[in-house]
C-alpha cells in the first residue's frame, strides 16, 4: 500500500527524499527513538507536521544508530534552527526494561517489533551526540521521556536521583507536556528574528540557566522555589516536599514559575499553557498525515504499535483520576482537550477508506475512554483548585460528568455505513458511573451509556481498573473503594442478562504497589476468588519518575504528608506478593497456606484454597450466567493482553 504513494508524502528521513521536497537544507531537523509513523498517534509526527504547517523545512532521523561513526546524525547537516530531540513515544527505560529490570526482547515501536534500535536514556544521548558535532545548534527536548524527568527525580534503573535532563543532556531547552501550543510559539518568535537563546519566557518550556544571569523577568508570573538538587540528594524529605509542589503547579490553570537551585545554574520551569481548546487540538488531528509508517520499512516487517491504533480513534487528551502510579496526568494534564464530533468523523472517514479496513474501529477512546468532554462547570471555581485530582478522594461537584456527548459520537460512529462494530479498546473509568461515588452522575444518560457500550462496543470482554481491594492501599493510588466496582458490576451483569449476553468483565490489578502488604495481597486473591475471577494477568508496580507512588517508594514517605509509607522493594517481597493471585496453580498451594498460617490468618487459608466458596461456583456468579456456563457456553479464560489503562 505505500508504493502507491509517493514519498514526497511523508516528511523526508533522507537525503535523496529531501530533494524530492525541492529542498536543499532544512530548518529543524528531528531526531526520534521511534521509527517514522506518520500518524496522529505518534507524537514525532505531530510535532514535524505541525513544523510543516508553520511553513519551516523539517527532516526526521528516525532511531538513528548511535554506535557507529554517526553518519544518521550528519546526513542532513546543520539545520537552520535547531535539532528536537524525543526518545518516542515511551520512555525509553519503559521500553527496554521490566520492572523486575529485565531487559525486553522486543520493541513495539520498530518494524518487526526487534529490540535494540535505541539507546537506554535516548533523549540524553541523542542530545549528546548532537552536541559533540553541532556545538552551536540549539538542541530542544520532548516527549513523554524529557517531560517526566523535567525537574530532580529518581531513576529506578540505576537506583539514585538524577537532576533535570537539562543537566545530564546539554540540550538548551525542553518542552513539557504536549508540545503542539509551545512549539507554535517558539515559530512564530523565530519567524520573527528572535534569536533561540532570548526564548526564555515561553510557557510549558524549562531552561538552565546560569546564576550570574539571574531570572528572565515576567511580571506575570508568580515564583516558587523548590530544594536545590544538591539538597535533595541529601535529604530524601526535600526531594519528596518538591515533588508535590511540581505536581500541583503541573495542574494548575493559573501556575506558578518553578525555580530549582541545580549547582551553579537556575532551573526554570515555565507555567504551562491552558488546555487545547477545541478549534487547537482538532488543528492538530486534520494536519495532512498519511497515517502510514514510511515506505523505507515495507521489507522489515509490521510496527506492533502502529498495529494496534491503526484503526483507532483518540477524542480527546488528559486525565483527571490523578492516579498515584500513572503518569498520563503528569503529561497530558488532568483538563480534558476534547476534539470536535466533526474532526473525530473526518477521521473516521479516513480510517474507513483504508484499503485494509474490513469494517472494525478498534477503539474509540482516549487516556480514560470515558472523559470526553468532561471539565469544570465554573472555570473560575477550576481556577483556585489546587488538587492534582477531581475524582479523588470523592467527585468535585463542579465537574461535569455527563457521558451524553460520548453516547452521541458512539452512535453516529454506529450509524456510518461502512463501520460494522466500532470497540472501546480504552479502560473505562467505572468509578463514573457508580452513583454511590459519583454524586453529580446522570442516572439516565449514565444507563443510556452502559447499555450502549455493553450491547454495541465491547469486543469479547470489558476492561476495567480497581487496581486493588484494599482501601487503604486505594486511598495511597487516589482509587475508590473497591466496593464500588461491586455496584458496577452488578449494572454490568443486569444489562448483560436483560441483552441475553456474555462477555466478561477483566478488572486490572497492580500488586507490590507501596501501600500495600502481602497480607492484602491475599485478601485481594480471596475476594475476586469469591466475584468469579481467576486473574491471569496481573501488573508489578514499575517506579517511573514523577508519580506519587515512586516518591514513596524512593523516599518512604508520601509526599503530600511526609508521613513514613511502607513500600514493597526487594525482589522477595515483589515475587511474593505477585504469587498470591496465582492461587490456583499447584506449587503456590503449599507456599500460600505456609504463610498465611504463619502470619495467622487461617481464615484467609480457607477463602483461598478451601473448596466452600471456589472461584466459579454458581452461587457467586449471576444465575443467568452460571446457566450458560453449564450449557457449555462460559466465558474462555483466556485474557487479552494489557493495554493502557487508568
Amino acid at each position: 500500500m505505500n508504493k502507491r504513494r509517493p514519498v514526497s508524502d511523508w516528511l523526508p528521513i533522507t537525503k535523496k527524499e529531501l530533494e524530492a521536497h525541492g529542498w536543499e537544507e532544512l530548518d529543524i531537523i528531528l531526531v526520534s527513538g521511534d521509527a517514522y509513523v506518520d500518524h496522529p498517534s505518534f507524537g514525532p509526527a505531530v510535532i514535524g507536521r505541525i513544523i510543516e504547517s508553520e511553513g519551516f523545512r523539517i527532516g526526521i532521523i528516525p532511531q538513528p544508530n548511535w554506535q557507529d561513526d554517526l553518519r544518521d546524525f550528519k546526513k542532513f547537516g546543520k539545520p537552520k534552527y535547531f535539532f528536537g530531540v524525543t526518545a518516542g513515544c515511551m520512555d525509553s527505560m519503559v521500553n527496554h526494561y521490566t520492572a523486575g529490570k529485565r531487559k525486553r526482547s522486543t520493541d513495539s515501536y520498530t518494524p518487526g517489533g526487534q529490540a535494540g534500535f535505541r539507546p537506554d536514556y535516548a533523549s540524553i544521548e541523542y542530545a549528546k551526540i548532537l552536541k559533540s558535532i553541532y556545538p552551536d545548534v540549539p538542541v530542544v527536548l520532548g516527549g513523554i521521556e524529557a517531560s517526566l524527568r523535567r525537574v530532580t527525580h529518581y531513576d529506578y534503573w540505576s537506583d539514585k536521583l538524577m537532576p533535570t535532563i537539562l543537566e545530564t543532556s546539554g540540550a538548551d531547552m525542553l518542552v513539557y507536556g504536549m508540545g503542539e501550543k509551545p512549539l507554535r510559539d517558539i515559530l512564530t518568535l523565530l519567524k520573527k528574528g528572535v534569536p533561540f537563546n532570548s526564548l526564555t519566557t515561553v510557557p510549558q518550556t524549562a531552561i538552565l540557566r546560569s546564576k550570574e544571569e539571574g531570572l528572565p523577568k515576567n511580571k506575570n508570573w508568580e515564583d516558587i522555589a523548590l530544594s536545590s538538587h544538591e539538597k535533595c540528594l541529601q535529604d530524601k524529605i526535600a526531594y519528596a516536599s518538591n515533588f508535590k509542589i511540581v505536581e500541583v503547579e503541573s495542574n494548575k490553570l493559573v501556575a506558578r514559575r518553578i525555580i530549582q537551585d541545580t549547582g551553579d545554574k537556575y532551573l526554570i520551569i515555565n507555567p504551562p499553557y491552558k488546555t487545547m481548546t477545541e478549534g487547537e487540538i482538532d488543528k492538530s488531528f486534520d494536519l495532512p498525515y498519511t497515517r502510514l509508517p514510511h515506505p523505507k520499512y515495507h521489507n522489515r516487517g509490521a510496527i506492533p504499535a502502529y498495529d494496534m491504533i491503526k484503526f483507532s480513534i483518540n477524542m480527546h487528551r488528559g486525565c483527571f483520576g490523578g492516579c498515584s502510579f500513572c503518569t498520563i496526568s503528569a503529561h497530558q494534564g488532568k483538563f480534558i482537550a476534547s476534539r470536535s464530533e466533526e474532526s473525530i468523523m473526518r477521521e473516521v472517514e479516513q480510517v474507513v477508506q483504508d484499503p485494509d479496513f474490513k469494517g472494525y474501529l478498534s477503539d474509540l477512546g482516549g487516556p480514560s475512554a470515558n472523559m470526553y468532554r468532561m471539565k469544570g462547570i465554573v472555570e473560575s471555581i477550576c481556577e483556585k483548585c489546587v488538587s492534582p485530582s477531581c475524582i479523588h478522594p470523592v467527585v468535585c461537584s463542579n465537574l461535569d460528568t455527563s457521558h451524553k456527548p460520548l453516547t452521541s459520537i458512539y452512535k453516529r460512529v454506529d450509524n456510518h455505513p461502512k463501520i460494522k462494530k466500532a470497540f472501546v479498546g480504552s479502560g473505562i473509568r467505572y468509578d463514573l458511573l457508580v452513583k454511590d461515588y459519583n454524586k453529580n452522575l446522570d442516572e439516565e444518560a449514565a444507563e443510556e451509556y452502559l447499555e450502549q457500550v455493553v450491547t454495541r462496543h465491547v469486543s469479547g470482554r470489558l476492561k476495567v481498573a480497581p487496581e486493588h481491594t484494599a482501601d487503604d492501599t486505594l486511598r495511597i493510588m487516589r482509587k475508590p473503594s473497591f466496593k464500588h466496582f461491586h455496584k458496577f458490576k452488578e449494572s454490568y451483569d443486569r444489562i448483560q442478562k436483560k441483552n441475553d449476553l456474555n462477555q466478561p468483565l477483566i478488572p486490572y490489578f497492580i500488586s507490590s504497589h507501596p501501600g500495600c502488604k502481602e497480607e492484602d495481597m491475599a485478601n485481594l486473591a480471596a475476594e475476586t476468588k469469591e466475584m468469579g475471577f481467576q486473574l491471569e494477568q496481573v501488573q508489578d508496580f514499575t517506579p517511573t519518575p514523577m508519580t506519587v507512588a515512586t516518591v514513596i517508594y524512593y523516599s518512604g514517605v508520601h509526599p503530600y504528608t511526609l508521613k513514613p509509607t511502607f513500600a514493597p522493594k526487594t525482589k522477595e517481597e515483589k515475587k511474593d506478593q505477585h504469587r498470591f493471585f496465582f492461587w490456583y496453580k499447584p506449587e503456590n498451594k503449599q507456599w500460600i497456606k505456609d504463610k498465611l498460617t504463619s502470619a495467622g490468618k487461617p481464615e484467609l487459608v480457607e477463602r483461598l484454597l478451601g473448596k466452600s466458596r471456589s472461584a466459579g461456583k454458581e452461587k457467586d456468579i449471576p444465575k443467568w450466567l452460571a446457566e450458560k456456563r453449564k450449557a457449555g457456553q462460559g466465558a474462555s479464560k483466556s485474557r487479552s493482553s494489557r493495554g493502557r489503562r487508568k
